[in-house]
């Protein structure tokens, strides 16, 4: 089944653009004709996943919630027994996303024609990542897919949840820069001037707070185009530099460093680590292609590093727990679990231990974050206003007592 989108005359002679499911070109040609349309074009929509592993020819990646939800609806069909060509026609129908629909039409299609659903998920890299797909191949091959599925929604919901939570943490903090930066722009370049000209026909000399304002002031009304493509070459050049792989070294080891934001990078990385790791072992999948799997989603490169030696130790037939512990990255709780879980063979018990800790941690820190910033952010605006504030009222002082 595929997607046709059209467009026709209704008996109004109204114009129509819609889409429909379809077996083929010519049954789709007599239901619109059977709707009383009259047909002007139709074609069938493609998702562009034909070209070499790139995104979709009509716009982004889907959002994780859509994402989310497709995979909890997939669980629970796959759960009831229904085929797998079936749960995916039902979800065409249920879910309100074009992208999404032409996506499944084609996997769809796929399937039926004996594609495994993990090959034809892996066609979008976009939408299905290497967690995704690997995890879907685990369930396919070892006859566990609904467990499976019904696994990686959890981990998908997680995912959304903790994107969410990191979203809300920095709305307010950028909420009040635009605010101030929109204030002192007004102040510096609209009630700054007409003070200055005041102070200047005096011929007084100011307070070094005021004359600081009066320059600041003079930055913003004659070199505002300088400080602009300033601020874009400035972030330009230094996303350009942490993109190579010096400055990606440079860059991830300094948010390490980092007061509150590197102990939050850091827990967000261990769990991360930890629940992936643990829900590709659940699903069967060998620990060495797990390992890889996670290396590639920590976002931190010398964490990432860490893992990777893990890897290679594991292969050689050594443990995991004593790279992780080496490196200096990994607290100290995090590498025992790990150790203690290698011993006992009770490895993706102790991860998931581990990963829901951490997660509790998360959600404690951004949450307390979200507090701490508030008045802190109220803080540093009250002083950077009184600052203005009292640059401005203490010469203004001073003029009227010396007028009388």
């Amino acid at each position: 089944m595929a997607i046709f989108v059209y467009k026709g005359l209704d008996r109004t002679g109204k114009e129509v653009k819609s889409s429909l499911n379809s077996e083929s070109l010519n049954q789709a040609k007599t239901k619109v004709r059977a709707m009383g349309i009259m047909l002007i074009d139709i074609k069938e929509q493609k998702s562009g996943a034909n070209k070499p592993k790139s995104s979709l020819s009509f716009g982004d990646s889907v959002s994780v919630e859509e994402l989310a939800l497709l995979t909890r609806q997939l669980a629970t069909l796959t759960k009831a027994k229904i085929q797998i060509v079936e749960a995916l026609a039902a979800l065409m129908d249920q879910t309100d996303s074009e992208k999404l629909k032409v996506i499944l039409s084609e996997v769809r299609g796929k399937v039926n024609e004996g594609t495994s659903l993990a090959q034809a998920l892996s066609d979008y890299p976009k939408v299905f990542d290497n967690v995704y797909v690997n995890m879907v191949e685990a369930g396919e091959q070892s006859g566990t897919l609904e467990v499976v599925l019904l696994r990686l929604a959890d981990f998908t919901e997680a995912q959304m949840k903790l994107k969410n939570q990191i979203k809300g943490a920095i709305t307010y903090p950028v909420i009040m820069v635009i605010i101030g930066f929109i204030m002192f722009g007004v102040i510096f370049t609209v009630v700054i001037p007409k003070i200055t000209k005041i102070f200047k026909s005096t011929g007084k000399a100011v307070p070094w707070m005021t004359q600081l304002c009066i320059n600041i002031s003079d930055l913003f009304i004659n070199y505002w185009w300088l400080m602009i493509i300033g601020s874009f070459v400035g972030y330009y050049m230094f996303n350009k530099y942490i993109h190579t792989k010096k400055g990606e070294a440079w860059w991830h080891k300094t948010i390490l460093r980092m007061p509150i934001v590197g102990e939050l990078s850091t827990m967000i990385n261990v769990s991360r680590f930890c629940s992936t790791l643990a829900t590709l072992l659940n699903s069967g999948v060998p620990i060495l292609t797990a390992m890889q799997i996670v290396k590639n989603l920590v976002a931190n490169v010398h964490m990432a590093k860490a893992v990777e030696e893990a890897r290679v130790q594991i292969k050689e037939g050594g443990s995991m727990a004593a790279p992780l512990k080496s490196s200096g990255l990994y607290p100290s709780m995090v590498t025992h679990m790990i150790n203690l879980g290698e011993k006992s063979g009770e490895l993706e018990p102790m991860l998931q231990i581990v990963s829901e800790n951490y997660e509790d941690q998360v959600n404690n820190k951004l949450n307390g974050l979200t507090s701490v910033l508030e008045p802190i952010m109220m803080v540093v605006m009250g002083l950077a206003v009184g600052f203005v504030v009292f640059s401005v009222v203490i010469p203004m002082m001073e003029l009227n007592s010396f007028n009388r």
